[in-house]
């Protein structure tokens, strides 16, 4: 009669002996990857410009708004903690800019989608001449803002302006001085904003109209959607995410607006133009107060901040609804 015993484990028997064929049956640990310190000298060069134009001058920005900080002052700077903010929260005067840009952001903003979209849906169709169409459509984009707004002050310019000499040969009036008029200066301003950014816009969604797969218009035409049921279950839900992004952008680029409101009416009339931004450049550069404006610009950036994470947080939902 045979017997068979039972073969024995790795690295001996039972107690230490099996504890020790247990470690050697264990991996092996990888070897920790060497830092590669080549890569940081690569992105060395994008981001300097990053920290040297962006982050240090916010940084900076940041400390001025705690110190009292003036421009032709002799004695240093001192250090005064958060009182500018506290006098920063009794301010009407900057409260009421921050209502005018509000106001600004939303009625240049909100225009300007719309249109675009409708001239976004038209270039993207089959048409003649459809490059020279989108050739003339970027010209506006193309153009400084301070040439943009000298060519509208000339525009509204109440006595030599294209736009009161159509008035009065239509017979509707003599017209008005619409860049100083109290009324008038607002509307007029919010109008060459829409049509100063249009383009951009315009662009950006006819980019998204173009990814659109041509063979689901298709599939919905034979169908029979007409083209309004088409536009609602096949050409919006693939321009949303874009529409989302370039809505979001320009609510917080027309908000910080500066050169083109500055040429076009300095602030004026009576500050019912005054943006928060020329707010914070007259309290800094015309009367030097240069730590109050400081604490202006931190309150800008702040919001500034809640419309990105806002933003940030409606693209993390619809990526996780997709």
């Amino acid at each position: 009669m045979t017997l068979v015993t039972a073969p024995e484990r790795p690295g001996g028997g039972s107690g230490k002996g099996g504890e020790g064929g247990r470690a050697a049956r264990q991996a092996p640990r990888p070897a920790r990857r060497p830092v590669e310190y080549g890569a940081w000298f690569l992105v060395l060069p994008a981001l300097l410009p990053i920290l040297v134009l962006s982050v240090g001058p916010l940084l900076y920005g940041i400390a001025l708004a705690f110190t009292d900080a003036q421009s032709g002052r002799t004695r240093a700077t001192q250090w005064v903690g958060t009182l500018n903010f506290q006098d920063l929260l009794h301010d009407t005067l900057f409260w009421e800019s921050f209502r005018i840009g509000l106001l600004w952001a939303v009625g240049v903003t909100v225009p300007q989608f719309l249109l675009a979209l409708g001239l976004a849906l038209l270039l993207n169709q089959n048409l003649r001449l459809r490059w020279l169409a989108r050739a003339l459509a970027i010209i506006p984009w193309a153009m400084p803002e301070v040439v943009v707004g000298i060519m509208w002050r000339l525009v509204y310019h109440p006595d030599a302006g294209v736009l009161n000499e159509t008035v009065r040969d239509l017979g509707l009036g003599d017209g008005r001085d619409w860049l100083t008029g109290l009324a008038t200066a607002l509307p007029a301003v919010i109008l060459v904003g829409i049509w100063a950014g249009m383009p951009q816009t315009t662009v950006a969604l006819l980019a998204g109209l173009q990814n659109t797969p041509q063979e689901l218009h298709e599939a919905a035409a034979l169908d029979g959607a007409g083209a309004w049921r088409r536009f609602r279950t096949v050409t919006w839900p693939a321009l949303k995410p874009v529409a989302l992004a370039i809505t979001a952008l320009n609510l917080i680029w027309n908000f910080n607006a500066f050169a083109l409101v500055y040429v076009l009416t300095s602030g004026g009339p009576g500050g019912r133009t005054r943006l928060p931004m020329l707010f914070a450049y007259e309290e800094a550069f015309r009367y030097g107060q240069f730590g109050y404006a400081a604490a202006m610009g931190c309150v800008m950036v702040a919001v500034v901040s809640v419309l990105l994470a806002l933003h940030l947080v409606a693209r993390l939902k619809g990526g996780e609804d997709r």
